[in-house]
């Protein structure tokens, strides 16, 4: 099984507000504080569209650092009964796992993994060689599902739209390059580009699978325990 855990200690509280891009107030749920507002770290740079509603349960992890500032990770929240992971370095982390397992049978045959790998002006998340040759995948962490398909961005992104451009200029080389879709809600049944969010992105991602360019939008099953890897969706290409 290919699974990353969820710290022990996370803690539950209740949002109140977002600060800016990096920042959440909440009001702490459990512990000796119960009640005081704590304020956590969120990577997650998208807006979150549909997720962050007043009183909406979050969950925080503890920061490795003592010293930080911000002394708890958004890492996952409630929605409609359901956990969704908002953490956007899960889904480097679960390519990394699931190499390490051969989970996925598409980075079966490859025996080195190398994380942020510098590529022309861009760095993207993942190269693999060895075996069968040379691999460069880009990750994604998706949470924004409409009528049950699974979307990405849920904000307009300069810095998708040139990944995407950078994965086509490696694939017309003869490169084999993917873009790995994580999707940390269950209520997604297949995956296409959010057009009706960012049309730029959209265009240039239908134009990158004309151009060899693979995608792997993959389910993954969110708990208190942990996040595990799902199956593999369907691309919706209309």
């Amino acid at each position: 099984m290919c699974t990353i855990q969820f710290f022990d200690t996370c803690r539950k509280a209740a949002f109140i507000r977002r600060i800016k891009r990096f920042t959440v107030e909440a009001k702490a749920l459990d512990g000796p504080d119960k009640g005081t507002v704590l304020r956590a770290h969120t990577n997650n740079t998208g807006s979150m569209l549909g997720l962050l509603r007043p009183g909406t349960t979050l969950f925080l992890s503890p920061a490795a650092n003592p010293d930080r500032k911000l002394k708890y990770t958004l890492e996952a929240l409630e929605l409609s009964g359901n956990m969704v992971g908002v953490n956007t370095l899960t889904p480097n982390r679960m390519l990394h796992v699931a190499w390490q397992t051969r989970a996925m049978p598409e980075l079966s045959g490859y025996e080195n993994f190398r994380k942020e790998a510098k590529v022309g002006q861009s760095r993207l998340d993942a190269y693999l060689s060895g075996g069968k040759g040379e691999l460069w995948v880009e990750c994604k962490n998706v949470t924004l599902v409409e009528d049950q398909v699974a979307c990405f961005p849920d904000a307009v992104t300069e810095r998708g739209q040139k990944h995407l451009r950078e994965l086509m200029k490696l694939a017309k080389t003869g490169a084999r390059v993917a873009l790995f879709f994580l999707i940390q809600r269950p209520d997604g049944h297949c995956f296409g580009p959010a057009d009706f969010i960012d049309p730029v992105y959209a265009e240039l991602f239908h134009e990158a699978l004309g151009k060899g360019v693979e995608v792997w939008p993959y389910v993954a099953h969110v708990d208190q325990t942990g996040i595990t890897l799902g199956k593999k969706l369907k691309v919706v290409h209309s």
